[in-house]
C-alpha cells in the first residue's frame, strides 16, 4: 500500500497534536491553599501571628508609647539582639553582658565612655555605671545590633 505525502502530513500532524495534548496533561502546576481557619496568615495551624525576632519591631505600634527599661543587671546577646534592648540600672551599678550566640560580638557606647572586646561564645563584659544617665551603644561588629541603659541617680 502506497500512502501519499498529504496522508503523511495529517498523519504526522495527528501524532504531533497527540502528543501535545498528553504532555500539558502530565505537567503540574503548584497551588498553594490556606486552611479555613480564620487566620489570614500562612503559618502553622492554630497560628494567629508569625512570631518576630528578639529586638525586632513588631508590626502593630504600642499606643503607649516604647517600652519602659527592664531592671536588672544582665544583657543577653541572642540571635543577633541585646535582650533586653533597654535596660534600667542605678548609679553605681555593675551591667554584664553575656555573648549566647555562636558569632563574636562587642558592646561599644555611641559616647566612646566603654568598649569591650571582641566576644567569642558565652564570653562576658561588664561595666560599672557610676554617673546617671542614657548611654546608647552598639556591637560595633554588627551596627544594627542597638542598645540602652538608662542609669538613675
Amino acid at each position: 500500500m502506497v500512502v501519499s505525502s498529504r496522508a503523511h502530513i495529517v498523519l504526522l500532524a495527528g501524532v504531533l497534536l497527540l502528543a501535545g495534548c498528553s504532555a500539558s496533561q502530565r505537567e503540574s502546576h503548584p497551588s498553594v491553599t490556606f486552611g479555613s481557619g480564620t487566620s489570614a496568615t500562612p503559618g502553622m495551624p492554630g497560628m494567629s501571628a508569625m512570631p518576630s525576632m528578639p529586638g525586632a519591631p513588631s508590626g502593630t505600634a504600642s499606643p503607649s508609647g516604647p517600652p519602659a527599661p527592664a531592671n536588672g543587671d544582665a544583657v543577653s546577646i541572642d540571635n543577633f539582639a541585646f535582650v533586653p534592648a533597654k535596660l534600667a540600672v542605678a548609679a553605681g551599678s555593675t551591667v554584664t553582658w553575656i555573648n549566647h550566640d555562636e558569632e563574636p560580638h562587642t558592646v561599644a557606647a555611641s559616647d566612646g565612655s566603654f568598649h569591650s572586646p571582641g566576644m567569642d561564645a558565652q564570653a562576658s563584659y561588664s561595666h560599672t555605671f557610676s554617673v546617671p544617665g542614657t548611654f546608647d551603644y552598639v556591637c560595633s561588629i554588627h551596627p544594627f545590633m542597638r542598645g540602652t541603659v538608662v542609669v538613675t541617680p
